[in-house]
């Protein structure tokens, strides 16, 4: 095989670990990103926590940052408002980072970037070259999360922090993921998730160790229904977020 025919493989192969559904629903809504009372309310809502987990491990002042499936870039400008030396958002749908880039324009945001690449791809041009690697709400979206957690293992610097969040899969999180946040409560579209794609803390541990990862710490959201806020907490049962490093040289 030629080195070319190495590349279009390689390619092709990034390509698969997407899902063009999950890419329509979330381009059809990308006009509502910034809208805080619209169905991306909930990432709104749970940024400031999402903010301060990674901010705890990571400590994002003067850092090399990567978001990767940073949608319209909530949590990229949270972290380039927090002291980051440079944000870099991918993401492979097209209109969310055209509302992303419009947005950091109206904030005047010049150290933050976004591109339309996958995580692997991303691995393949730059390896070891971030400080923080997060990927948050996306891994339950991917066929492959295997392949985006190796890639976030690859794109970090030795001693650097992967952050993660996704969804446990048990009845509970069933429940509340799914029955109660997208039928009952309507705090997210129908369909905004697929139970089957749902993982487990220990299913991600070990995903993580398989790419070289060290498991640093893990937090879970809970959502009170009467106040209508999100908390940390330690239960892990339905959302949670999780740190890791690569190990130094």
């Amino acid at each position: 095989m030629t080195s070319s025919q190495s590349q279009h493989s390689a390619q092709q192969s990034y390509t698969e670990n997407v899902d063009s559904s999950e890419i329509d629903k979330f381009s059809q809504l990308a006009h509502k990103w910034w809208d805080k009372n619209s169905e991306f309310k909930p990432l709104h809502d749970i940024n400031p926590l999402r903010l301060k987990f990674i901010d705890d491990y990571a400590h994002l002042s003067n850092k090399n940052i990567l978001d990767i499936g940073c949608g319209g870039g909530i949590l990229a400008e949270a972290m380039a408002k927090s002291g980051a030396e440079q944000v870099t958002g991918i993401d492979l749908a097209k209109k969310s980072l055209k509302t992303a880039q419009l947005h950091a324009m109206q904030e005047q945001l010049t150290h933050i970037s976004y591109r339309m690449i996958s995580a692997e791809e991303m691995a393949a041009e730059c390896p070891a070259a971030f400080d923080v690697v997060t990927c948050m709400e996306m891994l339950e979206h991917v066929p492959d999360p295997s392949s985006i957690v190796r890639a976030c293992a690859e794109l970090v610097k030795p001693g650097g922090i992967v952050c993660f969040s996704t969804i446990n899969r048990n009845p509970k999180s069933y429940l509340q993921a799914i029955v109660a946040a997208e039928y009952i409560l309507k705090l997210t579209p129908r369909g905004t998730h697929d139970f089957r794609k749902f993982i487990t803390p220990a299913e991600l541990a070990r995903l993580c160790r398989q790419a070289g990862l060290e498991w640093l710490g893990c937090s879970g959201f809970t959502y009170n229904p009467l106040n209508k806020q999100y908390h940390i907490t330690d239960r892990v049962d339905v959302n949670y977020m999780i740190a890791c490093q690569r190990p130094p040289i």
